[in-house]
C-alpha cells in the first residue's frame, strides 16, 4: 500500500470527502502522526485511508478552515458548476419536450 505526503488542496473530491467524513468536527491531538522528514523538518498530518492508498495529509490552519466550510464550498462548486447548468438545460428541454407532445 502507498504512503503518500499530502497538502489537502491536492486531494481528488472523493479523497477530501472521505477526509471530511473521517474528522466531521475536526481532528484531535490523537488523530495527529508526527513525521520527521530526511532534513529533519517535522510535519504533522492525519491520516485518510483508501483502498490502495493511505494519505498523510499535512496539518494546517487552512485545513481546519477546509473541514470546518466544507459543506459550503461543495454547494458553492455545485451550483456554479458546468455539469449543473447542462443538466439543468437538459431538464428543460425534456420538459418542453413534454408539453410539446
Amino acid at each position: 500500500m502507498k504512503r503518500i505526503i499530502v497538502d489537502y488542496k491536492r486531494l481528488d473530491h472523493a479523497t477530501a470527502a472521505l477526509l471530511i467524513d473521517l474528522y466531521p468536527h475536526g481532528y484531535g491531538d490523537d488523530d495527529i502522526i508526527v513525521l520527521k522528514k530526511p532534513g529533519g523538518e517535522l510535519v504533522e498530518a492525519v491520516e485518510v485511508k483508501t483502498n490502495d492508498t493511505i494519505y498523510l495529509v499535512k496539518i494546517s490552519k487552512s485545513l481546519s478552515n477546509f473541514i470546518s466550510n466544507f459543506e459550503e464550498t461543495i454547494e458553492k462548486e455545485l451550483r456554479n458548476s458546468p455539469e449543473k447548468e447542462i443538466l439543468e438545460k437538459e431538464i428543460d428541454e425534456n420538459i418542453d419536450n413534454d408539453f410539446e407532445s
